[in-house]
């Protein structure tokens, strides 16, 4: 028989995850069976089961494939030089939030694996490893703010990535679960609050 490429396995691979994806959005992780997955995906239980064993793998994959995409963006953020602003920073990770906000985008898959972390230490760890991996960067990324002069120069790089990441989690749980915001509302905000406790002189809160 002729050997499979590479990128058929890989294609194939991606034509599963996105069907569990949108199988995943519909009805939940829970509701969700894996026949389901593979009559969305339209192939056969040999075929589907040769690349994933169970819907744990699925929504693993999903989770570090899909959801971990903010990862990209910080890298091109990190070989950026000089580095951004930080206003520049978040407007472009609030963009690529946006662009994977659709109805089948993964940042509503990344809501579906929060809610699961908060009672399932399985999830927990997985979410827990990827946010090591985007707190990793996003320090990177804050060490090289602090040294272009673009945050104060006392700040400490971790504060700054919780920060972060906070930020762009909250903007996530706003537009999935409490009604549309708009992004330049949201960075309007955003910068206000930095104009008055970032690079400039230091003012203590009321």
């Amino acid at each position: 028989m002729p050997r499979v490429s590479e990128a058929h396995l890989a294609a194939r691979r991606e034509q599963i995850l996105d069907a569990a994806t949108r199988c995943f959005l519909r009805n939940g992780f829970h509701q969700t069976s894996m026949q389901d997955v593979i009559k969305e995906a339209g192939l056969s239980v040999g075929a589907f089961y040769r690349y994933f064993d169970s819907k744990a793998e699925l929504i693993r994959a999903i989770a570090e494939e899909k959801v971990g995409s903010i990862l990209t963006t910080l890298e091109q953020l990190l070989a950026e030089e000089p580095p951004p602003p930080l206003p520049v920073a978040f407007a472009e990770l609030l963009a690529q939030v946006d662009h994977n906000l659709g109805a089948e985008g993964p940042v509503r898959i990344a809501v579906q694996v929060w809610g699961e972390a908060a009672y399932d230490p399985a999830f927990a760890e997985l979410v827990g490893n990827i946010y090591v991996r985007i707190r990793t960067r996003a320090t990177a990324l804050a060490v090289r703010m602090r040294d272009a002069g673009e945050l104060r120069p006392d700040a400490d790089p971790e504060a700054v990535a919780t920060v972060i990441m906070g930020l762009v989690q909250g903007y996530i749980i706003q537009q999935v679960l409490a009604g549309r915001v708009g992004r330049e509302t949201y960075l309007a905000g955003i910068s206000a609050l930095i104009g008055r406790y970032g690079a400039g002189d230091a003012h203590e809160a009321d």
